[in-house]
């Protein structure tokens, strides 16, 4: 496509891959308190905003839809596969309750260069949470 964007393209949906389901749902519902769109068995889905999905899946369902050998496959070097960036109206509130619930903090708040005051986290999947709120540079 040689540099060209796709005009109506737009981020739906982001799951995250995870070891134990419940333990995940349990962190991001207490979190973030999103609403879920889906709940089942194999599946949670929340509802971040009015354009975005974040889904959770147990690592060993995805064995379903990308085979055998890549829905068992593990990252060896311990390095975080995805980072998921939040912009929160209560800053100090998102970091008191990934404090409470055991969240790594990788990045203590500060502010940043584009512009945005963040914190970034690990959450138990050891996915990378960033919360953020837009500063007086941001845009």
């Amino acid at each position: 496509m040689g540099g060209r964007t796709l005009a109506k393209t737009t981020l739906a949906l982001t799951i995250l891959y995870v070891r134990d389901l419940a333990r995940a749902a349990r962190f991001y519902d207490a979190a973030f308190c999103w609403p879920k769109s889906v709940n089942v068995p194999v599946y949670v889905e929340y509802r971040v905003n009015d354009g975005a999905r974040l889904g959770l899946m147990p690592q060993g369902h995805t064995r379903h839809f990308l085979g055998e050998e890549l829905g068992t496959r593990r990252p060896t070097d311990d390095c975080p596969r995805a980072e998921v960036y939040l912009r929160v109206k209560d800053l100090d509130g998102a970091i008191a309750r990934l404090d409470a619930l055991g969240a790594v903090c990788t990045s203590p708040r500060a502010a940043k260069s584009w512009g945005d005051e963040a914190a970034y986290y690990l959450d138990h999947d050891g996915y990378v949470l960033a919360v953020a709120r837009i500063g007086s540079g941001g845009a």
